[in-house]
């Protein structure tokens, strides 16, 4: 991939990992909730359970990509299947008039907190299969192990902005409030690229 290409993915691994899910309204919600420091014992605990799939998904890869290129090439498809849902998620949710932030807010000790962030990644099977498929896509067949988790970790620390800056600025009412006012803005925008991002790709294999 070129380094615009690279730009591109770190931006949509970004948007993906930003929009209404399990994680981030946990995240969202403990932080307006029970303040800053619960919020982002949460989301490191969720970064603990994305990690843990994330080095799964190159370690098993990397075997697929060894023995079974068939299983690569499906992947790269449900990849795409898997923006598209996002896509039809984010539209969904832009059409409705349901608070997209009212998710469970999460109390106790801060190792209880730490735990049932990382329970949410650690018990989601769609967190395993959006790093293999991402893997799919923005890597070719023949990559190896070392590119796996050179790619695990430029993808992490996108991870890493997303939920530790969602524990920042949802522990904040001034941008609570202004994310409440934009939010059909912000869920059309990333239904639209979403969709495109799960088009290109078909596109390209059909080429």
């Amino acid at each position: 991939m070129t380094g615009y290409e690279l730009v591109l993915l770190w931006v949509a691994w970004i948007l993906g990992g930003g929009s209404p899910g399990p994680a981030t309204l946990g995240i969202a919600s403990t932080s307006m909730n029970t303040g800053r420091r619960m919020g982002l014992m949460f989301s490191l605990g969720i970064l603990f359970g994305s990690a843990f799939w994330g080095v799964a998904a190159a370690l098993g890869m990397s075997a697929v990509m060894m023995t079974n290129a068939w299983v690569f090439e499906t992947m790269r498809y449900v990849g795409a299947a898997y923006l598209l849902y996002l896509a039809l998620k984010s539209l969904r949710s832009a059409l409705s008039d349901k608070n997209a932030l009212m998710g469970k807010a999460q109390s106790g000790s801060a190792a209880r907190v730490f735990t049932k962030g990382a329970l949410i990644h650690l018990t989601n099977p769609k967190a395993i299969l959006g790093w293999g498929a991402i893997y799919a896509i923005a890597l070719p067949a023949t990559a190896s192990v070392g590119d796996l988790f050179w790619m695990f970790g430029f993808l992490y620390s996108g991870s890493i902005l997303v939920f530790i800056g969602y524990a920042f600025l949802f522990s904040s009412a001034g941008v609570v409030h202004v994310y409440q006012r934009m939010r059909r803005w912000f869920e059309f925008t990333f239904a639209l690229l979403f969709g495109a991002a799960s088009l290109k790709i078909l596109t390209a294999k059909a080429l």
